[in-house]
């Protein structure tokens, strides 16, 4: 499990390949399972298939983008990784079959900070299970820079506010392990700037380094 979760990885290229509905239930199962703020599961997911609501989702996402979320991501990522949000924005998320747009309800009068708590865990939750039965997918949060925009596209009620997109489908290439800091750049002990002091390496590297087992005598 904990190696499933290191390998977890945004994907940006899809196939045209369906998404089996009995998959797709199964991924919003677990993302009910994520933990909530007071256990109020305010969660609500919005799966878009219908081709024109999905284009009608990558145009904003695009106007959005090229409204001034590209020019500020030119200041922040380097120039290949520009250029592979780029070109996954272009593509309508790069040609993923389903969109699921990640919602929290908050018509009770909670506010967004406190919504926000228990859909990201929810998105995470989604994002696993998808790479668990063999999709692709990607937390993106373009189209929620324009929440009202959004929310009118996919009909949902005053007081129940979009956080994210998450395109899914199968990927178009083989994705490798991502690039994450190590731990002890960015664990602490006790307060802010101690060291936590820990092997840099997560287990599956030092398997990797140890010598091979001698074979069987006899």
């Amino acid at each position: 499990m904990i190696d499933h979760m290191l390998r977890q990885r945004a994907c940006r290229s899809f196939t045209d390949d369906t998404v089996d509905d009995d998959d797709l239930t199964t991924m919003l199962r677990a993302a009910t399972h994520a933990p909530s703020a007071e256990n109020s599961q305010p969660w609500v997911f919005v799966v878009v298939r219908d081709p024109d609501v999905r284009l009608a989702v990558v145009e904003l996402t695009r106007r959005v983008w090229d409204g001034g979320a590209r020019q500020h991501a030119e200041r922040r990522l380097s120039t290949s990784f520009l250029a592979a949000v780029d070109t996954f924005v272009r593509a309508g998320y790069g040609g993923a079959p389903v969109l699921v747009i990640v919602a929290g309800d908050g018509r009770d009068g909670a506010p967004d900070a406190l919504l926000a708590c228990s859909v990201f865990p929810a998105a995470q939750n989604l994002l696993l299970a998808a790479s668990a039965l063999g999709y692709g997918s990607s937390m993106t949060t373009l189209a929620a820079h324009a929440p009202e925009e959004l929310a009118g596209l996919i009909a949902l009620p005053e007081g129940v506010r979009p956080f994210a997109v998450v395109p899914i489908g199968r990927p178009a290439r083989t994705l490798g392990r991502p690039r994450r800091k190590p731990v002890h750049e960015v664990a602490h002990l006790d307060s802010f700037g101690v060291p936590y002091a820990v092997v840099s390496d997560p287990p599956s590297a030092r398997a990797a380094r140890r010598p091979p087992a001698p074979p069987p005598s006899g």
